[in-house]
């Protein structure tokens, strides 16, 4: 399998010869932001790395959008075109009932059947590597708050 860089590069060289301006410098932003991170490394990224990486662009992206005035709609659709074609090299994110299904496997391998806001931080230490970029942070936080009594 490929990774992301090298797929990221062949994108970019299409967008070039397509003359999409808006995907060739969109991509060329992610593959700067991997190859930085691969050289923060010195070494080949991890598909976890490179994942953390493009949710991180889509991050900052959503943030720019978000704080965006809304009568600059140049900025705004930028950012939305943007989100869109990072989006399809970000890993695919888990369902909520997915993130239910982790939870409860969580507190079954911790034995706790009915848990409490004192058992939050150790279900989140355990359930965090396992959903990491594969889930918003703050809806992971939200959906073990159902499960606490």
């Amino acid at each position: 399998m490929e990774n992301k860089i090298t797929l990221v590069q062949k994108e970019m060289m299409q967008a070039l010869k397509d003359k999409n301006t808006a995907r060739k410098e969109a991509l060329s932003m992610l593959l700067s932001a991997l190859k930085a991170k691969a050289k923060d490394k010195r070494a080949d990224l991890t598909e976890q790395e490179e994942n953390e990486v493009i949710l991180k662009e889509i991050k900052q992206t959503t943030e720019t959008l978000e704080s965006c005035p809304k009568d600059r709609t140049e900025i705004i659709d930028s950012c939305k075109e943007r989100i869109a074609i990072l989006s399809e090299f970000a890993p695919k994110q888990m369902s909520e009932d997915e993130i239910k299904e982790v939870i409860k496997s969580v507190l079954a391998e911790l034995n706790i059947e009915n848990p409490t806001t004192k058992d939050k931080g150790l279900i989140m230490k355990q359930l965090m590597p396992k959903v990491s970029g594969k889930a918003d942070g703050g809806m992971v936080n939200r959906l073990v708050g159902t499960f606490l009594s």
